[in-house]
Order: C-alpha cells, then structure tokens, then sequence
C-alpha cells in the first residue's frame, strides 16, 4: 500500500468513527463498530470501524475480507494481542470483548448467517484463493 492509500483509508477510516460515535452506525445498509485493537508490532492503539453480524445473542461477528489476498491488519492486530480487544458500537462506550475464531460447523453456522443477511460476502468470498476467517466477539 502506497502512502496517498494509507492516507486515504487512514481519513476514511477516521470519518466512519465520528459518525460510529454520534450514534450513525451503518455503512451501505450494514451494521458497523469501531473495533479496538493493539498493533501486534508496535504495540499502538488501534481503532479500525468493521461491520459486524448479530450472533443470536449479545456476541458479533466479524468476517475478516479485507478485500485482498490476505488477512486484514485489524484481524491479524487482534489474534496478536486478543486481551486487549474491544468494541465501541454506534453511541456507546468502548466495552471489552474476548474474540474467538470459528472453525468446522461453527463457522459454517456462522457463515451462513452472514452470508443469508449480507449475499455480497459469498460473492467476495468466491473471489478470494483463502477462506475469510469469521470471528466471534464475546463481551467480557
């Protein structure tokens, strides 16, 4: 990634968390939260906004698509350091959360769920060479 991309998904990513913060939680119909995290290097917060599903209970989940051939910095941030995570959700505190990848029937529960409210994920996952990994948040 070159620096006008860095600069570019650094501002954007900057302006969806405003609108998180004020309490405007959606991004092209789905839902979003700022999630943080600690860089696995530098050992920075992290604040990234992703969208996020509803488990059937009080859990999300994320899908880590990244849009590319590998996984997204946040995902790999925050299986690194996974005591530090936590969720903001439009209007609220941030609140700890413990994540947990699924695997086996439990991924395969989870990514039907996702894929049945938001289709688009199958069509990117059906460009990509690696399997997205789904994420469960669990509050602490």
């Amino acid at each position: 990634m070159n620096a006008l991309s860095r600069w570019m998904q650094h501002t954007m990513n900057a302006r969806m968390n405003r609108k998180i913060r004020r309490g405007q939680g959606k991004f092209m119909g789905m839902d979003v939260l700022i999630l943080h995290t600690s860089g696995r290097r530098s050992g920075q917060p992290r604040e990234t906004p992703v969208t996020w599903f509803a488990d059937g209970s009080d859990a999300r989940l994320l899908v880590a698509s990244g849009g590319g051939r590998r996984n997204p910095d946040w995902y790999a941030n925050l299986m690194a350091k996974p005591e530090q995570a936590s969720i903001e959700l439009p209007g609220q505190d941030a609140a700890a959360v413990t994540p947990r990848e699924l695997d086996g029937a439990d991924r395969a529960q989870a990514w039907q769920r996702i894929i049945e409210l938001q289709p688009r994920y199958a069509k990117y996952q059906s460009k990509s060479d690696r399997e997205y990994p789904v994420v469960r948040l669990i509050p602490r």
